[in-house]
């Protein structure tokens, strides 16, 4: 009875909109407060309707760019990135940020253009088989055949994007869907019965981890991006604190956990710290909070954690005991789950010998590299750029030798002022998603630190910035060549640099100018200082060309199918 009323009172409040009309509403009704977005003939009767409907609309350079841009914003707002793009092309041009969205679990709702209904299916112009492309890489994926069901697709879609495990979202709307009119109301209650994310963990369970800590003498938490998603890191420190458990962070979780803290052991995986992979190797109880045991955290498996029982607390049930097989598996939300943890204040470990040794083990192995004043060493530079943003800045990289080196030498303090791309590995993704974090947060410093390989993927979006004047700083870290593919050629290949040496760079300084931009560029130490001292003071965007050591490599390193335990380059 009140379920038809509901039905009843819906069709009541319902009004005639054409589909693009029903898009613009629908995204009003969400609250959205910037799209990312690129036109295109399929997406024409949308754009028309969001010329005078008062949402700020960002246009990048490249759909690409877009959807980096969305990433980024998601990250730091912890609000749904929303993309739209146009049919063929344009949707193909998204594929490679919606798997870098899917695989890290960032919230997007993506629109996608389509050909009209009647001629799907019979290769027109700029027609692309986008569900067929995309389901794999998103959460969930809609194609609109009546507009009457779009306004509740788009409700669904950002409920799913944004609940249980964060994800990307796919709707791919028809053209003649945009021109058609139909009923609309946002007002249905959401009802998806095969779609039920577990966010209070089991009872039970919480009391065999509770009484795993109390049995153990070497705890460690393996924190990852759950943490952060969860909006836990208040509870993750109180919790550590409560149980006096050393916590290591995986590369997506930095901030979850604060860096200059005791109990922080630092980074796991290829390129960890040696207390964090040693501590992993060395535990009897490994507390997993939504992690999940990707092969550059783990390392070889069979070497992974030999001597620990295994707790895997993760939202994502799939992810538990996928790759490392867990003894206390824990189905829920980061935040409840550790809230019911400290509830319960179990007894804490014996673990003061633990403790001990794992401090010595900092003190003896920390991260160090051979520091030349007359030349401007990668890791210096990132210690520098600490320095003059004190540590508040929100950070984001591309993938490969710099993105290793922010992780180890920048000291993440506070949460979601870290973003990189994890699990794909993108290149191209750090400098538009420095544009999605400051439009996320226009009062913060925003640093994008970029390879000058990557940068060269999305420099475009450089128009972005200049347009709307983002005071983002770009950081390149230009050694002049494709560095990770560098030093594994070097390591692994017989220095045989096979195209990844890149001499006749660009001159960046020019391209700067050509953008409208302020340029600097450093080649020592002092020029380094004086550079980011100037760009800090600066307020607008600046474009750094830091010209860094062309053959340093990054250090520890695990090498593929090897142990976390057979670390080298831990003392230079």
């Amino acid at each position: 009875m009140g379920a038809k009323a509901k039905v009843e009172e819906s069709k009541d409040t319902s009004t005639k909109l054409s589909g693009a009309m029903m898009l613009v509403e629908a995204l009003k009704e969400e609250k959205v407060e910037v799209l990312f977005g690129y036109p295109g003939g399929a997406v024409l009767p949308i754009y028309d309707k969001l010329y005078d409907s008062g949402i700020f609309h960002v246009l990048t350079r490249h759909e690409q760019g877009g959807i980096h841009a969305a990433e980024g914003y998601a990250r730091v707002s912890g609000k749904p990135g929303v993309v739209i793009a146009t049919s063929g092309p344009g949707a193909t041009n998204i594929v490679t940020g919606l798997t870098d969205a899917m695989i890290d679990s960032l919230p997007l709702v993506v629109f996608t253009g389509q050909v009209a209904s009647t001629v799907i299916g019979s290769d027109a112009f700029q027609e692309a088989d986008v569900l067929g492309i995309t389901m794999p890489i998103t959460k969930y994926s809609y194609q609109v055949r009546n507009v009457n069901d779009l306004p509740k697709i788009i409700k669904e879609a950002f409920h799913i994007a944004t609940t249980g495990r964060p994800g990307p979202v796919l709707i791919d709307i028809p053209k003649d869907i945009t021109t058609q009119e139909g009923d609309f109301s946002y007002n249905q209650e959401i009802s998806l019965p095969g779609y039920q994310p577990t966010i209070k963990p089991n009872h039970l369970q919480i009391r065999k981890l509770v009484e795993a800590v109390s049995h153990s003498k070497r705890p460690v938490i393996l924190a990852g991006a759950g943490v952060l998603h969860a909006k836990a890191t208040a509870e993750l420190k109180l919790y550590a604190e409560q149980q006096n458990i050393p916590v290591i962070h995986t590369l997506l979780g930095l901030g979850g956990f604060p860096a200059d803290h005791p109990q922080f052991l630092g980074m796991a995986g290829m390129h960890g710290t040696y207390t964090a992979n040693m501590a992993l190797y060395e535990c009897d109880l490994l507390i997993s909070i939504g992690a999940r045991f990707d092969d550059r955290v783990t390392g070889n498996l069979k070497s992974f954690a030999p001597k620990a029982v295994v707790a895997h607390i993760d939202i994502d049930p799939a992810e538990i005991g996928k790759n490392v097989p867990t003894q206390i598996p824990v189905v829920g939300d980061a935040k409840e789950v550790i809230e019911q943890l400290i509830h319960q204040d179990g007894k804490q470990s014996d673990n003061n010998a633990w403790c001990k040794l794992l401090d010595e083990w900092k003190q003896e192995y920390p991260l160090c590299y051979k520091n030349e004043e007359q030349v401007l060493k990668p890791q210096k530079l990132i210690e520098l750029i600490y320095k003059h943003t004190k540590g508040n800045a929100i950070v984001t990289t591309d993938v490969g030798q710099h993105q290793m080196w922010t992780a180890q030498y920048y000291k993440f303090k506070n949460p979601n002022h870290w973003v990189t791309s994890g699990g794909l590995g993108t290149m191209g993704f750090g400098f538009p998603a420095a544009i999605g974090a400051q439009l996320a947060d226009r009062s913060a410093l925003v640093v994008a630190i970029v390879g000058d390989g990557g940068f060269q993927m999305t420099l475009q979006e450089l128009s972005v910035i200049q347009e709307l004047n983002l005071p983002v700083k770009v950081m390149i870290v230009n050694n002049q060549a494709l560095g990770m593919v560098r030093q594994w050629q070097e390591i692994f290949f017989e220095q045989r640099y096979s195209h990844s040496l890149i001499p006749n760079q660009p001159n960046f300084l020019k391209l700067a100018e050509a953008y409208s931009i302020k340029g600097l560029q450093a080649h020592t130490e002092a020029e380094a200082e004086q550079v980011l001292k100037e760009a800090m003071e600066y307020n607008g965007p600046v474009l750094m060309d830091f010209r860094v050591v062309a053959t340093e490599n990054v250090y520890p390193m695990v090498a593929p199918g090897k142990g976390l335990h057979e670390m080298v380059g831990v003392k230079l």
